[in-house]
């Protein structure tokens, strides 16, 4: 699925020329229009599943994805708002994203074990995904994935979902999202990478970002992150996590941010945090393994995509044998 294919009308502006190299194609999932990116592995291989962190986009995975073609059926996607999707008038919740993936699964013909791959906030995606649909897990890698051992969900969540809201409508009626957004992305990529600027194609970052969505999107994301850690607590007592391969990748390399205005031995103290919690994680399956990686900061898939290559290559189901006549 190479092509840019359009099997429902694209939510775009009219008349832009910014969606002529845009790869993949749109599928209502869930009632809106999602953008999806296929790379096609062997006849019946297993689907891996990409999601990216906080207001991330297909493109994050650019990196990752050549490393691994053709050994799986890799599928990229972008979360409601995000990338080239439509907008949802529903905002985030932990059980509407791991449903989510399970429909897109479903709507690709893909609806047998996958694996799932989450960086940071979608760490909590996959987790739940896992907990809620074990029959369609055949493993997991949570890339430096956000964890919140104790958190309570703020006050005032109708509250915070309209003010967001508002603030994203603002700054796409005014262009100013169109402007703003990429700044803040190379800022952020700056700040959580040790090795180079965003390795995602500039042209398609502008793109998506002049279409005007991801900014509400991802403030949205941001707006309801304890929401959905405090979702996850719950979820954690009600369903177990399926025993299959789990790998966590953490990142312990110092990013730029942190080595020109962090103390050494504050970073060290967070470091040494840092390790307790994602050991937590990898403990979550009686199969789970923690790779610690010195040499990458938060962006994971920039600094070592091969690492999550390697990762998901050590969870993938071996291919059955094949039987001679």
């Amino acid at each position: 699925m190479h092509g840019f294919t359009r099997p429902e009308p694209y939510p775009g502006r009219r008349g832009s020329g910014l969606r002529r190299d845009v790869p993949g194609q749109l599928l209502r999932v869930a009632g809106t229009v999602h953008h999806t990116v296929v790379d096609p592995g062997p006849q019946d291989s297993v689907p891996v599943v990409f999601t990216s962190g906080l207001g991330g986009a297909w493109y994050d995975w650019d990196s990752v994805v050549p490393l691994l073609a053709g050994r799986a059926t890799l599928v990229r996607f972008d979360r409601p708002g995000l990338g080239w999707s439509q907008p949802s008038p529903i905002p985030p919740s932990l059980a509407g994203e791991a449903d989510r993936i399970r429909q897109l699964l479903e709507a690709l013909d893909l609806s047998r074990p996958a694996v799932l791959v989450g960086h940071s906030l979608a760490g909590f995606h996959v987790e739940a995904f896992a907990r809620l649909y074990p029959e369609l897990t055949a493993g997991v890698v949570i890339v430096d994935g956000s964890t919140e051992p104790d958190a309570l969900p703020p006050a005032g969540y109708s509250q915070r979902v309209r003010r967001w809201r508002l603030i994203g409508g603002a700054l796409r009626v005014s262009g100013l999202g169109a402007l703003v957004g990429p700044v803040v992305r190379r800022a952020a990529i700056s700040a959580t990478t040790m090795h180079g600027p965003d390795a995602a194609d500039v042209r398609q970052v502008a793109a998506t970002f002049a279409a005007g969505r991801p900014d509400t999107a991802a403030m949205l994301e941001n707006a309801t992150y304890y929401d959905l850690a405090a979702q996850l607590l719950e979820l954690r007592c009600e369903k177990p996590f399926p025993p299959v391969p789990l790998r966590v990748l953490a990142a312990f390399g110092a990013s730029r941010f942190e080595r020109a205005l962090l103390p050494p031995s504050l970073a060290s103290r967070m470091r040494d945090g840092w390790r307790l919690r994602q050991r937590e994680l990898a403990a979550l399956s009686p199969h789970g393994e923690m790779v610690e990686l010195a040499d990458s900061a938060h962006y994971i898939p920039f600094d070592r995509p091969d690492a999550v290559a390697d990762a998901v290559l050590s969870v993938l189901p071996a291919p059955p044998a094949s039987s001679e006549a």
